[in-house]
C-alpha cells in the first residue's frame, strides 16, 4: 500500500469535511446551530487562534483527492485562527471518485477545484476543441514538490536503463507513464529505445506494493514526499529504490498542485479568493516558522479521526516521515509564469499527449493568471 493509499485508508475515510469556526474538522451534516457554537467558543479561543467571528464569505473547494499532508495549509489556516480572522469559512470536500472538478463548479457544488499544472493545461485543450466542457483557470500554486520515477536499484543505474521495462502507473495504458519515462531515457543520450518496448501495470497510487510485489520495474508519478519515504520504511519489501527527478531530465516540473475554477466562478468570487490566497500565505509562514507546530495541527487532525486507534508502529513512522518531506514543499511565491505552461504544452505535443492544432489555439493566459496570486 502507498503511502498516499495509506493516509486515504487508514486515516481519512470521510467525504466531506467542513472548517467550523469553532475549529476542528467536522462532517457536513452537523451545520445546525454553527454561529451559536462559534460564539460560545470565541470565550475559550486562545490568543494565536483568536476570537470566533462569524464568517463572511464561503467557499467550496474540491480536493483532487483524499485530505492528506499535501493539503496541510488548509488544516494550518484553520487550526491557527486564519480563516476566521480572514473572514472565511471553508468547506474542503474530497471527491467519492474520480471527477470533473470544473463540471462540478460549472454546476455550482464548488467555487474551487485542486488540481495538477498538467491536468489544466489537459483541460485548457479540451475545453478549447469543445464547446460543452467548461474553461478553466488556475489563479494560485500552493505545493511544489518533487515528482518523478521510482526504481529498484538493482535493476536500474541511470534514465538508459529504464528502456523497455514495465511501468507502474495509474493511467495505464494511456501514454502518460511511457511519455515520461521515454523524455527521460532520451535526455540521457538513448535515442534508439522503442517507445512501444515498455510494459504497462496499472497499479493505481499503489507504487511501492507494484515494485514490492514485481508486478512493475519503475513506478511513475512518484511524489518525492509520499512514495519514498514509505518505499524506505518498507526497504525488506521493496529493496533499495532510487528516484529520477522530472526536473533533472527534460520532462517539465509539474509535480505541483494549484487552485482553479472557471473564468466567469473567478470573477464572481474573486474578492473571496483574494481572501483565501491571503489566507493561505499566511498559512505557509506558520508552517516555515513554526514547524513543529504545524505538524501537530496534523497530528491532531489524525488523532481525531476514527480510524487512527489501529495504526502500526510502520505506519505512524511513514506518517511521521511524510510529514517531515511535505513541509518544504509549501512555496511563499503562490505565482506561476506563463512560459511555464507554454513549454509543459509543447511537451505533451511532442510526445503525442496533445493534438498540436488543438494545443495551438490555447494561449497560457487563457488558464492561467496571477492576478491575485502576488
Amino acid at each position: 500500500m502507498t503511502s498516499r493509499s495509506f493516509f486515504k485508508t487508514r486515516i481519512l475515510p470521510i467525504l466531506w469535511y467542513f472548517f467550523s469556526c469553532s475549529g476542528g474538522v467536522v462532517r457536513s451534516s452537523s451545520t445546525n446551530g454553527d454561529d451559536d457554537e462559534c460564539h460560545a467558543s470565541s470565550s475559550s479561543a486562545t490568543p494565536e487562534q483568536g476570537s470566533c467571528n462569524p464568517p463572511t464569505e464561503e467557499l467550496s473547494v474540491g480536493l483532487e483527492w483524499f485530505l492528506n499532508p499535501d493539503h496541510l495549509l488548509f488544516l494550518v489556516a484553520q487550526q491557527h485562527g486564519i480563516f476566521d480572522k480572514m473572514g472565511l469559512k471553508i468547506h474542503l470536500v474530497e471527491p467519492t471518485d474520480h471527477w470533473e472538478a470544473t463540471d462540478e463548479i460549472a454546476q455550482g457544488r464548488l467555487d474551487v477545484a485542486v488540481t495538477e499544472p498538467l491536468h489544466l493545461a489537459q483541460d485548457s485543450i479540451a475545453a478549447g476543441a469543445s464547446t460543452t466542457t467548461p474553461p478553466v483557470l488556475g489563479f494560485m500554486r500552493f505545493l511544489h514538490t518533487d515528482g518523478g520515477v521510482m526504481y529498484q536499484t538493482q535493476k536500474v543505474k541511470r534514465p538508459a536503463d529504464m528502456c523497455g521495462l514495465t511501468i507502474s502507473y495509474p493511467g495505464s495504458p494511456g501514454p502518460g507513464g511511457p511519455a515520461i519515462v521515454q523524455t527521460m531515457v532520451q535526455a540521457d543520450g538513448k535515442d534508439d529505445c522503442d517507445i512501444n518496448s515498455y510494459g504497462k501495470y496499472n497499479g493505481g497510487f499503489y507504487h511501492t506494493q507494484a515494485l514490492a510485489e514485481g508486478s512493475a520495474d519503475l513506478a511513475t508519478l512518484v511524489f518525492w514526499n509520499f512514495e519514498i519515504p514509505e518505499a524506505q520504511h518498507r526497504a525488506q519489501e521493496v529493496g533499495e529504490v532510487g528516484f529520477f527527478s522530472l526536473k533533472d531530465w527534460g520532462v517539465p516540473d509539474f509535480c505541483q498542485l494549484v487552485l482553479m475554477t472557471t473564468p466567469q466562478r473567478f470573477q464572481q468570487r474573486k474578492a473571496a479568493l483574494r481572501k483565501l490566497v491571503l489566507a493561505l500565505r499566511q498559512a505557509t509562514a506558520v508552517i516555515h516558522q513554526y514547524p513543529e507546530q504545524a505538524k501537530e495541527y496534523y497530528r491532531q487532525h489524525v488523532r481525531n479521526s476514527s480510524t487512527n486507534s489501529n495504526m502500526t508502529q510502520q505506519e505512524e513512522s511513514i506518517m511521521e516521515a511524510t510529514l517531515a518531506a511535505t513541509l518544504p514543499a509549501f512555496p511563499n511565491d503562490f505565482m506561476m509564469a506563463p512560459d511555464y505552461y507554454q513549454h509543459l504544452m509543447q511537451w505533451l505535443v511532442d510526445t503525442q499527449q496533445a493534438n498540436g492544432e488543438d494545443a495551438a489555439k490555447v494561449d497560457a493566459t487563457q488558464y492561467w493568471t496571477n492576478e491575485i496570486a502576488w
